[in-house]
């Protein structure tokens, strides 16, 4: 990683959790703490069990969170674009990482340090607040996404995962705005890269899909979101 300047102020990124909050006079110190990075494609910024070393925040591109599971494999438990936040499950809580974290393309990666985070919190209520809600909210999405996994089938898995990207990412020129392997495909709906492999042939040949490459677009998402409809998909 190299480091590269990053101006919160003129940061297009609306839904980041910092430029939210850059209409507080408090925060201008802050802004000032922060560093910024380019991080390159497939490197790792983030070590699971690392020392924590305070929250990023993605200022452009895209990234994947990941976390060590059975027999040391590790699975994909998120995905992250513009303006999200990484690191912050274990800030607080925990000295160390509680996952690692990989750029998917060349991103720049914007980094406020512990002793920056914990000093924001301690001098500026209105985000202290924010922060608190923000975290309410992706402990809900995490049991709620625990129950419906849990009832799924390795198809109904691979669909609800197809159908989240195209809600996170978006698609353009008919495919969806993110390129994965099918290990990783495989990697965040819990199963191998062969029965991932196998699916999203069959959605294929079922015309519900189709690839470029890398890339999945998805033709029919009515009839994929019927197929998971007694999980909520909603």
């Amino acid at each position: 990683m190299k480091e590269e300047s990053a101006i919160c102020y003129t940061c297009i990124n609306e839904n980041c959790f910092i430029k939210k909050h850059l209409h507080l006079e408090q925060m201008r110190q802050f802004v000032l703490k922060k560093k910024s990075f380019v991080c390159k494609k497939s490197d790792q910024f983030i070590t699971e069990g690392a020392p924590l070393q305070g929250l990023y925040f993605i200022c452009s591109g895209k990234v994947k969170t990941v976390k060590t599971g059975i027999n040391g494999r590790e699975q994909i438990v998120r995905l992250t674009k513009n303006g999200d936040t990484i690191g912050f499950r274990g800030f607080g809580t925990s000295k160390r990482y509680l996952i690692g974290a990989y750029a998917l393309e060349d991103s720049v990666l914007c980094n406020f340090s512990n002793e920056t985070m914990l000093e924001i919190l301690q001098t500026v209520p209105e985000f202290t607040y924010a922060l608190m809600l923000f975290y309410a909210d992706e402990l809900n999405k995490s049991e709620n996404n625990i129950r419906k996994i849990a009832h799924m089938n390795v198809r109904e898995r691979v669909i609800d995962l197809l159908l989240y990207i195209h809600r996170k990412f978006g698609q353009v020129n008919g495919l969806i705005d993110i390129e994965l392997s099918r290990k990783e495909i495989a990697d965040f709906a819990g199963t191998t890269e062969e029965q991932a492999i196998r699916i999203l042939s069959s959605l294929k040949k079922e015309t519900l899909i189709k690839t470029v490459g890398k890339r999945i677009g998805i033709l029919a998402i009515p009839e994929l979101r019927t197929e998971i409809m007694e999980h909520k998909y909603f």
